[in-house]
């Protein structure tokens, strides 16, 4: 398996639940890193929800692993950002048995 061609600059950030003075949570995102990946597209499809019609596409993301517990290791709940485009991470694995890599399957939404 060749290595991966990390050409792009995404900051990885994780969510964290605050108080909002009414009984309820602001959801913060905090940023955890900037981490060198290959991105690449993997298929997409138009779905109706209760903002209004959207496209969902669906990103595979490679990174360099980091040991367990890192707070630059990728998991699943979190989201990568580059500029305003923003990726939800969905699930997270190995890329091969060296561990060398991550791959992230993720998910990118746009209003339609």
């Amino acid at each position: 398996m060749s290595a991966p061609r990390m050409t792009r600059a995404l900051v990885l950030e994780a969510p964290q639940d605050v108080p909002d003075g009414a009984g309820g949570f602001d959801r913060l995102w905090l940023p955890q890193g900037t981490l060198w990946a290959e991105v690449s597209a993997r298929s997409g499809r138009f779905a109706r929800g209760a903002a209004g019609p959207h496209s969902v596409s669906g990103y595979r993301i490679v990174v360099r692993a980091a040991p367990l517990g890192d707070p630059q290791r990728p998991v699943a709940g979190q989201r990568f950002r580059e500029g305003a485009r923003v990726w939800r991470i969905e699930a997270v694995t190995e890329r091969s048995a060296e561990a060398r890599y991550l791959t992230c399957f993720a998910e990118e939404e746009v209003a339609a």
